[in-house]
């Protein structure tokens, strides 16, 4: 790896920690910036989620002062590393060939959902209001469910678990995004054991990355109150789109 490369996933891990604690969505960024040193887009996905587990572990360091009670952590922690488990087992057996070929449609699903985020969060929060506090199994699956696009998509997956944590109970924001950075972490964790120990890790990536996604983390989460998430959520869906259809082109071409 060149200077310039190593530059490039430095800064890409800076901004993936920020934007995984501020807006979510910054996994993408990581794994676009692996793909364009030369990474396979499978390895780069796992190797993505290796490098970003110290970021959301610095992310709820950050911001653990706004977690909810244990007990609604405790509610949906079981789900989270099911689901989890389950997303990543499926990447793990998806054929590396395939992987390439449906991986630009899920760059642009991953870029949806963000740019969707505040409809698909209004629509949760106006279901919870009419039925008040949900019932404990419907919680469960859609933790559960948030965890599987999280083994298996990984990016944008952070919007998936607000939108689940919304059923949950009414929170401030600062308190729904605590909750989502633990269960991230969790199921980032969960994905990882799997990864390291049957798939195949681009380890001098880890090392790049890693330690960046620690810095933009912990700062992320610490600005959370300060920073204008809807913008930053606005530049991630565009990068995400422009990055989805260049690998669409590559794949058609």
């Amino acid at each position: 790896m060149d200077p310039i490369q190593a530059t490039l996933l430095v800064a890409a891990g800076v901004a993936t920690g920020a934007f995984n604690a501020v807006a979510g969505g910054g996994s993408l960024i990581a794994f676009s910036a692996l793909v364009a040193v030369g990474v396979p887009p499978l390895t780069a996905k796992v190797t993505s989620t290796v490098a970003v587990l110290p970021g959301n572990v610095a992310s709820v360091a950050g911001g653990y002062r706004d977690l909810p009670h244990r007990g609604d952590v405790r509610r949906v922690l079981p789900a989270a590393v099911g689901g989890g488990v389950v997303g990543s087992v499926l990447l793990l057996v998806t054929p590396s060939h395939v992987f390439d070929v449906i991986v630009p449609f899920l760059v642009l699903a991953a870029a949806a959902v963000l740019g969707l985020q505040d409809r698909l969060d209004g629509l949760v929060r106006r279901s919870a209001l009419r039925r008040g506090r949900a019932h404990p199994a419907a919680l469960q699956v859609a933790v559960a469910l948030g965890g599987v696009y999280g083994g298996y998509i990984g990016a944008g997956f952070g919007i998936v678990l607000v939108a689940s944590l919304a059923l949950l109970q009414r929170e401030p924001l600062t308190r729904t995004v605590a909750l989502k950075n633990l269960l991230s972490a969790v199921i980032s964790f969960t994905a990882v054991v799997l990864f390291v120990l049957f798939g195949t890790v681009n380890w001098v990536g880890v090392a790049v990355l890693a330690p960046a996604t620690v810095v933009g983390g912990y700062v992320g989460a610490r600005l959370l109150r300060r920073l204008p998430g809807g913008l930053l959520r606005a530049v991630v869906v565009a990068f995400g789109v422009a990055f989805g259809l260049v690998l669409l082109w590559r794949v058609v071409r």
